[in-house]
């Protein structure tokens, strides 16, 4: 019996020493070591691109990517593997990207990767493909080569554009910047960042969204960088194919418009109806354009001149994309001739704080009730009420 267990025991031995690999003994397995490897290649790679050398980026895989993203002025890049699936010699990897651009994010922008990867005689791991990853928007470089135009207070990246057409853009987001903070204040970032593709098609891609849900939208403002990383906007994408019929007034009136979301971000919550947000939005963008209401709400004035006067103010469903586009538009101008009223009869300082108060409450149910009591000293039936007659008034 003796002797059996002295045999047993080099036999463990032996497997232990066998299969050390394999985690039997506390070692690492193939998976283990493979997404360590794969890891490490994504860090050189992204650190190439960081420190703007394109042999040393070639030398982790494929180089087509490189000469699309080179302009892009990165603060930070990273990328962390969450997921490898390997067979044999190739493998996918799933990862995080995570970025940062110069000067303009306080916090970074991440996006979901799915990488294709292969080995080499050698055993080394190389980039094949990087693209995104299932139901995760495009990034600008997916579109093709990145263009940079710095402005005084803006930056625009653009695919497909003349660098003549993103200095356009740039003197535009240049004055909408100070308009915005002579109405809401300079408490924001005092700067945006501003992404031309190439078409409509090209800009739904880079919100993750079908084209269909931005036809005739001029531009959106999406993102997660700066501020906390949590707010929901801090990039404005222009739909080219629209914004490119607007006239010069129209044009600047987008982007003034666009800008305002993007300092509004950090008090704009799931407890702002977007009848504020988009109204308060239209009210930076117009404010000082001389506009009057039936300039600006032509549809609605055609509703209320008709005795059609909107029994409640405009739902957040009102203002889907995709849905009826004269709805769209009376939302739009229902929101905007609610903060035009506010400003006119309370104050321009009555309304930003006003929008303040609502994004502080936290949560929806109560929020525009407990504003409008607290800061403009009314209740929701008698500012709706008052709301209709202004409509009444202005539009009929």
């Amino acid at each position: 019996m003796a002797g059996r267990g002295r045999t047993s025991g080099v036999s463990a031995v032996a497997v232990c020493l066998l299969l050390a690999s394999l985690l039997a003994c506390g070692g690492h397995s193939a998976a283990d070591t493979a997404r360590a490897e794969v890891q490490h290649l994504l860090d050189r790679r992204a650190a190439a691109v960081l420190h703007h050398d394109p042999a040393a980026y070639a030398r982790t895989g494929t180089r087509a990517p490189y000469t699309n993203l080179k302009a892009v002025p990165f603060a930070a890049l990273s990328y962390r593997v969450t997921g490898l699936h390997r067979s044999g010699g190739v493998a996918t990897a799933d990862a995080e990207l995570r970025y940062r651009l110069t000067g303009y994010d306080r916090a970074p922008v991440t996006a979901g990767r799915t990488l294709t990867l292969s080995t080499a005689a050698d055993g080394t791991w190389y980039v094949d493909s990087d693209q995104p990853a299932p139901k995760s928007a495009q990034q600008l470089w997916d579109q093709g080569a990145v263009s940079v135009v710095r402005g005084r207070r803006s930056l625009v990246l653009g695919v497909g554009q003349t660098t003549g057409t993103l200095h356009g853009y740039a003197d535009l987001a240049d004055r909408a910047v100070p308009e915005v903070s002579a109405a809401w204040g300079t408490d924001w970032s005092r700067q945006v960042v501003v992404l031309v593709p190439r078409s409509l098609r090209q800009m739904a891609a880079l919100l993750g969204s079908p084209a269909s849900n931005y036809r005739g939208i001029a531009a959106v403002t999406t993102g997660e960088a700066g501020g906390t990383g949590k707010a929901p906007a801090d990039r404005v994408v222009v739909n080219p194919d629209a914004y490119g019929i607007l006239g010069p007034l129209g044009k600047q009136v987008v982007l003034t418009h666009e800008t305002t979301h993007v300092a509004t971000r950090a008090h704009t919550d799931p407890a702002t109806p977007l009848w504020l947000s988009e109204g308060y939005a239209d009210w930076v963008g117009y404010r000082d354009t001389g506009r009057t209401p039936e300039q600006v709400a032509p549809e609605l004035q055609r509703a209320v001149s008709g005795g059609s006067v909107p029994a409640a103010l405009p739902a957040d469903k009102d203002f889907g994309f995709a849905g009826d586009s004269t709805r769209l538009a009376q939302a739009y101008e229902g929101g905007w001739m609610a903060c035009r009223m506010i400003a006119g009869h309370w104050g321009e300082d009555r309304l930003d704080a006003f929008y303040r108060a609502v994004g502080a409450h936290g949560t929806r149910a109560g929020a525009v009730e407990d504003a409008l009591r607290r800061v403009l000293g009314t209740t929701m039936a008698a500012f709706t009420a008052r709301w209709q007659e202004y409509l009444r008034t202005q539009l009929g």
